[in-house]
């Protein structure tokens, strides 16, 4: 523990000796009255001349004569007399640059050999290709653009302190290239998402993020002030019972892609804001959409990963086969066959099990609650394939339509993959008085102590009221299913921003 402290203690030093250096060289600069121009116009980027001209053999380059103006971030320097490298990343990848007083002129060429790695520098020059046949940018100009204050990680090791990654996103970005990866990832899957459900005929909409009422899940909302109406208002929790309300004014399939707020702990699954694709479709029943949402995944999967078999933290997860499909008892049987039929029927055991387990359970909750408070104990962990557990009980389902052979279950699914869930659906609740019904046992939860528990939403029961055609619907972690496609192994690690405590 020592040891590190005096570690931590001469890294300070380093750091801030370092930075006195580089700020002498910014005053140098200004002193110079050029600093931080705006005037260069980069005009190529190092992907696309290696697409272009990576194949190309040095001959033919050199006779080709490829001008070129790019800039980028510097990550390497070389130093070596009159002749120097440096490697420069942009967007698109790196380059190697060839610097020299011959073809730069004396005062540039001191100028460069000045900079600091971290540095933004753009650059005119020549494609050519070195003796190994590396293509290379033989550099004729060089301008500082973004003078690098604070040194970066060490070369080319990247950054290892994942608290720091997290904290400092944007130099996790410069330094780790699986980082910058992934968030390129996590764009293309959002894109392939968005062009999915707009190929299948949904509309794209936006609701809003404050809300008069939380609704739409059980979650606790964090709360704030409107000055102008003198009335609190909620984060966002769900959009669910705004989408309903645009279906239940025509529009018969929206989705949004949406950002929701729940005040509730932060672990490798949960952040306090996270991202879910919401969507609604008349006339499908949850079977409709289970299929649905199976075959989207899939696609996106295919599309971006190059296959529907992924890797995920050493498990391979298939998504190719068609998605498991049982009951909240019979996946409780089935990975926790110490359990009997009569034991899971009966109340009071339940109940000594989940006290056992660490897991007890208020008294004003019912036989169907205690029996899903089981399955997250003992079977939520074990669903590994793809699975949809269906079928759950009225009283943990407060807007899902009932079922008409099994009034105490309703039609609703949640999808499990690799022992986390990644998406609830069901067919929505279109009777207004079972509705309101719904939210009356909501409301008295929540006066039992339930802070997660629904509001009554008396506006919503009036849209319902103009009538809510038979519809499906259902929400899509959005960030659980980059976890999957990026092998990532906690939900930090696929937000760009992740909410953590403040830095001591």
């Amino acid at each position: 523990m020592a040891e590190n402290k005096v570690e931590a203690v001469q890294t300070a030093e380093d750091e801030n000796h370092i930075i006195a250096e580089r700020r002498a060289k910014l005053a140098k600069w200004r002193e110079e009255g050029h600093a931080y121009p705006n005037d260069f116009a980069r005009k190529d980027l190092f992907g696309d001349l290696r697409k272009e001209y990576g194949e190309m053999d040095a001959e033919a380059l050199e006779a080709k004569a490829v001008d070129v103006t790019v800039a980028g971030r510097m990550m390497l320097k070389c130093v070596m007399g009159k002749a120097s490298f440096a490697t420069v990343r942009d967007v698109s990848g790196t380059m190697q640059y060839f610097l020299s007083s011959a073809e730069m002129g004396d005062e540039a060429y001191q100028m460069f050999k000045g900079l600091d790695i971290g540095d933004i520098v753009g650059a005119e020059g020549m494609l050519f290709k070195t003796k190994r046949g590396e293509l290379s940018i033989r550099v004729r100009k060089l301008r500082l653009l973004s003078k690098a204050i604070r040194p970066l990680a060490e070369k080319f090791k990247g950054l290892s302190d994942q608290e720091l990654c997290y904290r400092q996103r944007y130099l996790d970005l410069i330094m780790n290239e699986e980082s910058r990866a992934r968030f390129l990832k996590r764009s293309q899957i959002v894109a392939e998402i968005r062009r999915y459900m707009i190929d299948n005929r949904f509309m794209e909409v936006e609701t809003p993020m404050l809300h008069p009422i939380p609704g739409g899940a059980n979650a606790k909302p964090f709360i704030t002030h409107h000055n102008a109406l003198d009335m609190d208002m909620y984060l966002r929790i769900a959009p669910e019972l705004y989408l309903k309300r645009l279906v239940v004014g025509g529009f018969e399939r929206v989705f949004e892609l949406n950002r929701n707020f729940r005040n509730e702990g932060v672990d490798v699954r949960h952040n306090p804001e996270f991202t879910m694709m919401e969507f609604y479709a008349t006339y499908w029943t949850y079977k409709d959409q289970m299929d649905f949402t199976e075959a989207l995944l899939r696609h996106v999967a295919e599309t971006v990963t190059g296959s529907a078999v992924v890797n995920y933290q050493g498990m391979e997860i298939d998504l190719s086969k068609p998605f498991a499909r049982m009951t909240p008892r019979e996946a409780i049987l089935k990975n926790a066959p110490q359990y009997t039929v009569e034991q899971l029927d009966d109340e009071t055991f339940l109940r000594n099990e989940l006290k056992r387990l660490g897991a007890p359970q208020p008294d004003y909750v019912g036989h169907g609650a205690l029996e899903m408070a089981l399955f997250d104990e003992v079977a939520e962990s074990k669903l590994i394939q793809p699975t949809f557990v269906i079928d759950y009980p009225v009283e943990i389902s407060p807007l899902a339509r009932a079922s008409d052979i099994d009034p105490s279950i309703t039609e609703r699914f949640e999808l499990y993959i690799a022992g986390r869930e990644t998406a609830n659906g069901f067919s929505e609740l279109n009777d207004p008085e079972d509705q309101a019904a719904r939210f009356k046992a909501q409301a008295d939860a929540k006066a039992h102590g339930d802070d997660e528990a629904m509001y009554y939403d008396s506006d919503y029961i009036r849209a319902l009221e103009f009538g809510l055609p038979p519809t499906g619907g259902c929400g899509i972690g959005i960030d659980r299913f980059v976890m999957l496609l990026t092998d990532a192994p906690s939900i930090r690690d696929v937000l760009l921003f992740p909410h953590m405590r403040p830095e001591a």
